[in-house]
Order: structure tokens, then C-alpha cells, then sequence
């Protein structure tokens, strides 16, 4: 009995942990016609109640930008690569381009949020934009880690890091797909292991994916 009701508990834990997807009704129209799509920094939170010793609110701040533009160079990776492989139907942004024109327009890190997706797409001169957010709760028990700029494996077995995925379109700034996913333990060990893991699992379901017949499939009975 004991074996069950731990099995019981256990299931529902991981499905409260599950990922949680949205796509507007309209994605598969409006999309047609999209072509050429920006990546963003990622709004990134680490939490923290009380700043370890000898570290300020300023290294806090800087250790969230810092990372945001890191998971945005990581995510434009991944995305670069299935590219190649010809699997999306649209382009992306090279990162570097679009920090550039962001740079341009003086638009930092912190003003990023305070800015419509329907701005920041006329901006960039793209049909629609990925961004996310990342809030880390629990942050290193080191305190130096923070000072000197480093979060690779800082985080223990306890902590968690909510992530969110979305996509917004460019003509009105509306969300078109959203994909909440949470990694804890080792998952949110360090920054490519959290994104390899955020990327690895929305990926199957991005909607820019082109249609593909799976290969040695049976073919429909006529």
C-alpha cells in the first residue's frame, strides 16, 4: 500500500512539473507569411532574500544580464543548427545583428521589458520575435561565485529555474505561442545545460517546424 500511494505521489509531482504550452488559434495563419525571426535576451530573475557577503545589488543585476544575453546566444544556437538542417520555415536573426540594432536604438538590457514586441519587431525589421524568461530561485550559497561572474555549477540539487519560451508576432505585438518549462537539480546546473534542456524539449513542439513525413511510415490505406 505504501509502494502505491509513493508511486501515486511521485506521478503527480512530475505532472504538476510538466510543460505547459499555449498557440493562438490564429499562429498557422498569421505565420504564412512570416519570414525572418529575432531572438531576445532573455528576462532573467535570480532570486535572492538576503545578498550573500561582499556582494551588492549592482553584481546581482549585472549576473542577470550577463546571463539573459548568454541564454540568448545559446538558444540562437540551437536554433542554428536545426536550421542548417532545414527543418524551420523561417530564418533567424543573427543575435549579433539584432544586439546591434538594439544597442543602436539605446535600448539596454533593462529596457527591453518596458518595450511593446510590436516596437522592438519594426525595430529589428523582422516578422516576429522569440524571447523568454528565466527565474532562478535559491541562488548559490557562495556569495564569491556571484562576485567574480560565475554561475556554472553553483547551483544545488534543491534549486529550481523556471523558464519560459514565447513568440510574438510583428504587426500587432500579440503572443502567438508560449512554452513554460521547469528544470531543477542538475538540469539548472549551468547555463547551456539549462538551455539544451529548455531548447531540447520545446523544440518538439516549435511551431515553425516544417511538416516532415516520417521515414519507412505505412502509407495510407485508399
Amino acid at each position: 500500500m505504501k509502494k502505491i500511494l509513493l508511486f501515486v505521489m511521485m506521478s503527480l509531482t512530475l505532472a504538476s512539473c510538466g510543460p505547459q504550452i499555449y498557440q493562438a488559434p490564429s499562429f498557422t495563419q498569421v505565420s504564412a507569411s512570416h519570414q525572418v525571426v529575432a531572438i531576445l535576451p532573455f528576462d532573467v530573475t535570480i532570486e535572492s532574500r538576503r545578498l550573500p557577503k561582499g556582494v551588492t545589488a549592482q553584481m546581482i543585476l549585472d549576473q542577470q544580464s550577463d546571463y539573459g544575453y548568454g541564454i540568448q546566444s545559446d538558444v540562437y544556437g540551437y536554433l542554428l543548427r536545426e536550421m542548417s538542417k532545414d527543418r524551420y520555415t523561417v530564418r533567424f536573426q543573427d543575435v549579433s545583428k539584432t544586439n546591434a540594432l538594439l544597442n543602436d536604438a539605446g535600448l539596454t538590457y533593462e529596457e527591453l521589458r518596458l518595450k511593446s514586441k510590436e516596437e522592438i519587431c519594426d525595430l529589428l525589421g523582422v516578422d516576429a520575435v522569440v524571447s523568454g524568461q528565466a527565474i532562478m530561485s535559491k541562488p548559490m550559497s557562495d556569495g564569491a561565485a556571484i562576485a567574480v561572474g560565475l554561475l556554472v555549477g553553483a547551483w544545488g540539487a534543491t534549486n529550481s529555474v523556471n523558464t519560459t519560451i514565447t513568440i510574438h508576432e510583428g504587426n500587432a505585438g500579440e503572443l502567438m505561442w508560449k512554452y513554460d518549462y521547469v528544470a531543477s537539480g542538475s538540469v539548472g546546473s549551468s547555463r547551456q545545460s539549462l538551455t539544451n534542456a529548455l531548447m531540447r524539449n520545446s523544440s518538439k513542439k516549435f511551431p515553425y517546424k516544417k511538416k516532415t513525413t516520417e521515414v519507412g511510415s505505412p502509407c495510407p490505406q485508399t
